[in-house]
């Protein structure tokens, strides 16, 4: 190499390098968006120790974080389904992740929790890296991912689920959103018309390792009203009044805790809506949660409330296990609006925020896109099926 190329341009292979090395390999940029995905938060852990991490392209100082954490009866389910990015979080302000964690056939309780912990402490260790504000993090989750988020608010203090890395970290949040998550599994399962999560082969069951009424100090340790103190962050917490998979009790048992402790809480009833599904995909419910977050994460709120309020769904629930919509499936209306981000009428493969096999399923010509005729055709057959 000629002396002249070697003394200017090996400086700036040099420089190039080093802001490469700076950049996570995962990272990826697009929309406004800077994705960050499969981050490992437990070096050399189990395969589900991962976490995907989305942050605003151009944002400017440190960004408040929401952490979304998955349903699936602690079974099922991955962090790729991630409704804080696709209602537009991200461009918010916000940061958001996406968190795996150990499911029921690899660990029993207490290893979710350790791993939703372990996330949390994560992200705060790498607060720096990625410009989060590590006061600032708020968690939100449904159904097994609300009987998550609501118990890292309570047990912020609870040493024994801080386990594995990043042990210097904190695993407190400062705000949490619980959608239909279970609490008290004794009073779960004894509820009339839900005994049958009581069976060896319930969720619950397969949650603590054992059957419910035989586990009672297990399932006293699952539930976040053991640990409720005044140290706890803010909850609002949605339930449907016709939830045939988690009975709304759980919801309110856990508001009766908090209010009673002077913790704020907001509670917010459903009616006629169910384990889900669009009674909470309307613009009231979105525009609720948003400044529920805005208010404790940005605006920095110390507001104490014990707020009840309510709503009513347009649509009746299917039944048990009715969520995602069940067997009456989501409107295209409700789909289209969070997904259809150039209003063309059609969901495209990138756009559809939903898993890769629904969307296979749904895409019936194989095109590349979603139409209303082809989502309206998809629930028609489902609904012949039953």
């Amino acid at each position: 190499m000629a002396p002249i190329l070697r003394t200017t341009l090996l400086p700036l292979l040099a420089a190039i390098a080093a802001a490469a090395a700076l950049q996570p390999l995962s990272a990826q940029t697009s929309s406004g968006v800077t994705a960050h995905r499969d981050l490992e938060y437990v070096p050399d852990g189990h395969e589900r120790h991962k976490l995907d991490l989305y942050l605003p392209a151009k944002a400017e100082g440190k960004v408040p974080l929401i952490i979304w954490v998955h349903g699936g009866a602690w079974q099922a389910g991955s962090k790729d389904g991630c409704p804080p990015l696709r209602e537009g979080y991200v461009a918010r302000g916000y940061a958001v992740a996406s968190i795996n964690y150990r499911l029921t056939s690899h660990a029993v309780f207490p290893a979710q929790i350790e791993d939703c912990k372990a996330a949390v402490r994560w992200l705060r260790a790498h607060a720096a890296e990625y410009r989060l504000d590590p006061d600032k993090f708020g968690v939100w989750g449904s159904s097994a991912g609300g009987h998550l988020v609501a118990l890292l608010g309570t047990s912020g203090e609870v040493k024994e689920f801080d386990v594995k890395t990043n042990l210097d970290q904190s695993s407190k949040v400062q705000a949490v959103c619980d959608y239909y998550g279970p609490t008290d599994l004794v009073a779960f399962v004894t509820r009339p018309g839900y005994e049958r999560h009581a069976d060896p082969t319930s969720p619950e069951s397969k949650l603590l390792g054992g059957v419910v009424m035989e586990n009672k100090d297990k399932a006293a340790k699952a539930n976040p009203i053991t640990f409720v103190d005044k140290a706890d962050p803010p909850f609002l917490i949605v339930h449907g009044d016709k939830d045939a998979t988690v009975p709304i009790n759980q919801s309110e048992l856990l508001f009766d805790a908090l209010k009673k402790t002077g913790v704020s809480a907001h509670f917010h009833t459903i009616h006629n809506a169910g384990h889900g599904g669009p009674g909470f995909s309307g613009k009231d419910i979105e525009d609720m949660v948003a400044k529920f977050f805005d208010q404790r994460l940005k605006e920095g709120s110390t507001t104490v409330d014990a707020l009840v309020t309510d709503s009513t769904a347009k649509e009746v629930p299917a039944g048990p296990g009715a969520a995602q919509g069940g067997r009456r499936g989501i409107p295209w209306e409700v789909i289209s609006r969070k997904d259809d981000k150039n209003q063309d009428g059609k969901v495209t493969k990138e756009e559809f925020s939903g898993p890769a096999p629904l969307f296979q399923r749904l895409d019936t010509n194989s095109d590349g896109a979603v139409t209303r005729e082809e989502h309206e055709a998809a629930i028609k057959e489902r609904q012949g099926s039953r």
